[in-house]
């Protein structure tokens, strides 16, 4: 299944507290379950500004309509083509 990466830009999400990211994930949940199991999301990276999210799914339009109706920003949305990490070095 095609994975994406989400940029949400969400001021002040580094600062979230931890009942703010619970009921955040409860809505993500919530709406993920809805939407059946064609769509993961897999975890998420929150810096000062953004929240990084990577969810398989089958389509771009099914991740946004994700945000849609969670209400969450998706200011970007990409498809990840591949994975680089220490061990792509040995690929050769």
């Amino acid at each position: 299944m095609p994975k994406f990466v989400i940029e949400r830009e969400i001021p002040g999400a580094g600062a979230l507290t931890p009942s703010d990211v619970a009921a955040i994930s409860q809505k993500s949940c919530a709406v993920l379950r809805d939407l059946g199991p064609s769509i993961q999301w897999v975890h998420s990276y929150v810096t000062d500004e953004k929240i990084y999210c990577v969810y398989n799914a089958p389509d771009e339009a099914m991740v946004r309509e994700h945000a849609r109706l969670g209400g969450f920003p998706a200011n970007s949305v990409a498809r990840v083509r591949m994975t680089i990490d220490p061990t792509s070095a040995e690929a050769a």
